[in-house]
């Protein structure tokens, strides 16, 4: 029998449960068992990846997280049991902490005599200990909870003299509870309100302890990403209490902080709720009546406007309440209206511009289009635009164009420059706007507007909030404006459900996934033998060469671009037969290229500034990169992809990374430059492992890439079409990709 049953439960959240089921992992359990109650396939899926060492109890989607942690702790076989919300995580060592502390409190809980000195008479059923909490805002924020935590000390005891425990942060996480006690009372603890479960807990046990040290992290999702609450469900609050508070019935000092957390919640969801006049007298009047039914005989009100609140909860005075909110509201409305103001005075003659546009109606035939920061026609949204010419042709495109761009444009590309008084007028009436990243804070959602996020590749690398614990990368980001700019997205687009994850973890908000593919890479399955042998010929790749394209990306930790391989030095190991096109990551568009001095007779040809890179992948044989999202891309073309990753250890630490590519990469991986050479001279980069291992990557991240996915996004965004009645997307195995050069030739 192990001494504790870690039990995980719930569905894969915004894609936590592998990290946390990795942090267990790394750290081996000596006298624990981990159960994950897996709700969901994509759950179960992941839980399954770490068996043997994990107990996976598959449960249907929609499944509560009560009935969850009744599953698992049916197959728990510990002595303790510790719940962990999937969505949650442990701190290294955390298990271990638990189950020493645990075999120490069984070891002095020796059945005993009540009432008899050093001798207990009810065992210890609940441990609680520290937690640090994550927000999307905040990592690992220490709790409140130590002090009290300390204050008790080790030794257990009852409740009634160890009351303020009940002022713990309410969690099932923050607690180990002992197998025998749960299952006595498990039909107590059988709510999927876990504030009620994790203080109904501390109410049933004969004694408690603590641990004063941290041993859970509690994760905050973000509201605005997860589905929208009933007003009527603030209801369930009263509901708590009236269900915790009879258990308190003579036990004095647990009935007052009970009482106090009570007042304190009714009061704090009635001030920051916004709900409709009906259900807030409702709230009121259930809140006033609990108030006063449960009031202890010698309860003190607290001081100042506290208190003003709380008498008039228990008057039940319902619109005098709400006089007094409507004047603090005021006074709070006029320091904001100040400083408001003092920011505008900057901007003024912009938002003028841009304010009196916002006054005049949508058009639904005007559509916005940029990319990649305003650099021109390019990726998802040129893709999209050009679909849209064939299928809606009338809604017009403009595009947000930067000066130094402008003249680059496809000629009669209708285009505003950012900043000016088109720019603005555009934005502001245009009832499209579509962007591969993110329009400028200043934009304003109107209703009516749809904003089509189309993003720029499958993430491997941190995105978003994900790179907070990743300041390397974020570089001072300001995650607090990127949330607002989220919050302006309605659609989403993505090329698998691994980017869907990701993208809902990274920017939580209520947008809708769109899984249909990246429209840039329908090109992949349309392109024709001739399209193939045109792009060659641009480049000027002789016929019968192999061309090897290498693009790696961008180093948060390097300033600049450096070539991480002696390409001269590879160039001539492959021998007069291979091109090398060689294409620096698009950040350092502006810098001096070293590749100047290495064109030789036509075996590296600089493709850094070549648009659009999609014509690259066409024209080449085989891709070398190390962690750019090319490789996803590249994949739909069923051509040999090579991993370069010589600082793979690096760039896993410093920009965070959402998997481990050395497990799960595209075809063969070098770590030097001597494995790489190695590995095209011997003919490995397209052997039989190679294939196989580009088979399983196509599957998960070319999931919905099949060639129509821009006629899904303009059909279902831009013309209103329910998702039914979209071109299913043809599954991998029966699509059909463009013809290889080799194939183009024959």
């Amino acid at each position: 029998m192990p001494q504790l049953s870690v039990i995980v439960y719930g569905p894969n959240t915004q894609g936590r449960l592998a990290e946390l089921l990795d942090s267990l992992a790394a750290h081996p359990l000596t006298d624990a068992e981990v159960i994950v109650a897996a709700v969901g396939d994509w759950a179960r899926e992941t839980a399954e990846g770490h068996t043997p060492e994990t107990i996976v109890v598959p449960l249907p989607d929609g499944t509560g997280d009560a009935a969850a942690r009744s599953a698992g702790a049916a197959r728990a076989s510990g002595r303790w049991l510790h719940f962990v919300h999937a969505k949650d995580g442990l701190p290294a060592g955390a298990p271990r902490l638990i189950a020493e502390r645990t075999a120490e409190l069984d070891a002095t809980d020796a059945p005993g005599v009540p009432g008899v000195p050093g001798v207990p008479g009810l065992p210890v059923d609940v441990l609680l200990f520290d937690h640090v909490t994550t927000t999307w805002r905040t990592s690992a924020a220490p709790s409140r909870d130590g002090r009290r935590l300390a204050a008790v000390g080790r030794a257990g005891r009852p409740l009634a003299d160890a009351a303020d425990l009940l002022r713990l942060a309410p969690l099932l996480g923050n607690r180990a509870l002992r197998a025998d006690f749960w299952r006595a009372h498990e039909e107590r603890f059988g709510t999927d309100d876990e504030a009620l479960a994790a203080h109904a807990a501390l109410l049933h046990a004969g004694r408690v302890a603590c641990l004063n040290q941290t041993a859970y992290e509690h994760r905050v999702l973000r509201p605005e990403s997860l589905p929208p609450r009933a007003p009527e469900d603030r209801l369930a609050l009263v509901d708590r209490y009236e269900s915790l508070l009879p258990l308190t019935r003579n036990r004095r000092a647990p009935h007052a902080v009970l009482y106090d957390l009570m007042v304190r919640d009714l009061v704090r969801t009635f001030a920051r709720e916004d709900l409709p006049d009906p259900v807030a007298r409702e709230f009121f009047r259930r809140a006033s009546l609990a108030a006063v039914r449960w009031r202890p005989p010698d309860h003190r009100r607290p001081a100042g406007l506290d208190g003003v609140r709380h008498a008039l909860l228990e008057e039940g005075a319902y619109t005098r309440y709400r006089a007094f909110q409507a004047a603090n509201r005021t006074r709070r409305a006029a320091r904001k209206a100040v400083r408001t103001r003092k920011r505008q005075l900057g901007a003024k003659l912009r938002d003028h511009q841009y304010r009196r546009a916002l006054d005049r109606p949508l058009d639904p035939g005007l559509a916005v289009f940029a990319a990649y920061w305003d650099r021109g026609v390019a990726c998802n949204p040129a893709a999209i635009a050009a679909e849209l010419a064939v299928r809606a042709p009338h809604i017009h495109p403009v595009w947000v164009v930067n000066r130094a761009n402008a003249p680059l444009l496809p000629p009669g590309t209708d285009h505003v420059l950012p900043g000016t008084r088109r720019y603005w007028e555009t934005l502001a009436t245009a009832t499209y706007l579509t962007n591969n990243v993110n329009f400028p804070d200043a934009v304003v959602k109107r209703p009516g507007q749809i904003h089509l996020q189309t993003h720029h590749g499958t993430p491997l690398k941190r995105m978003g909030l994900d790179q907070m614990d990743h300041p390397a990368a974020a570089k001072g980001l300001d995650f607090a404006a990127l949330l607002a700019r989220i919050d302006r997205w309605d659609y989403s687009v993505s090329a698998n459900s691994h980017s869907t994850r990701m993208w809902e973890r990274a920017y939580p908000s209520r947008y809708t996934s769109l899984d249909h593919g990246y429209p840039r890479n329908d090109v992949y399955y349309r392109a024709t033998a001739a399209d193939v042998r045109a792009a060659r010929d641009r480049l000027g790749i002789p016929p019968g060469r192999t061309a090897v394209l290498y693009a790696p990306t961008h180093r948060d930790y390097e300033a600049g671009f450096t070539p991480r391989l002696d390409l001269a030095a590879l160039a001539d190991r492959l021998g007069e037969d291979t091109v090398l096109l060689v294409r620096a990551h698009y950040f350092y568009g502006g810098t001096a290229s070293p590749l100047t001095g290495l064109r030789r007779s036509g075996r590296i040809i600089d493709v850094s500034s070549y648009d659009p890179v999609e014509e690259l992948c066409l024209a080449a044989d085989a891709l070398v990169t190390d962690y750019s999202s090319i490789m996803f891309d590249y994949a739909n073309l069923d051509r040999p992809i090579v991993i370069h990753a010589d600082d793979w250890e690096t760039y896993r630490t410093t920009r965070g990374v959402y998997f481990d590519l050395m497990a799960e990469h595209p075809g063969q991986v070098a770590r030097t430059q001597e494995e790489l050479t190695e590995i095209f001279a011997s003919g490995a980069w397209r052997d039989e492992s190679a294939a196989k291992a580009r088979a399983a990557f196509r599957r998960r991240f070319c999931e919905y890439d099949d060639g129509r996915a821009a006629e899904r996004v303009v059909r279902r965004v831009f013309l209103g079409e329910p998702e039914v009645s979209l071109p299913p997307v043809l599954p991998v195995e029966d699509r059909t990709p463009a013809p290889s050069p080799q194939e183009a030739t024959a």
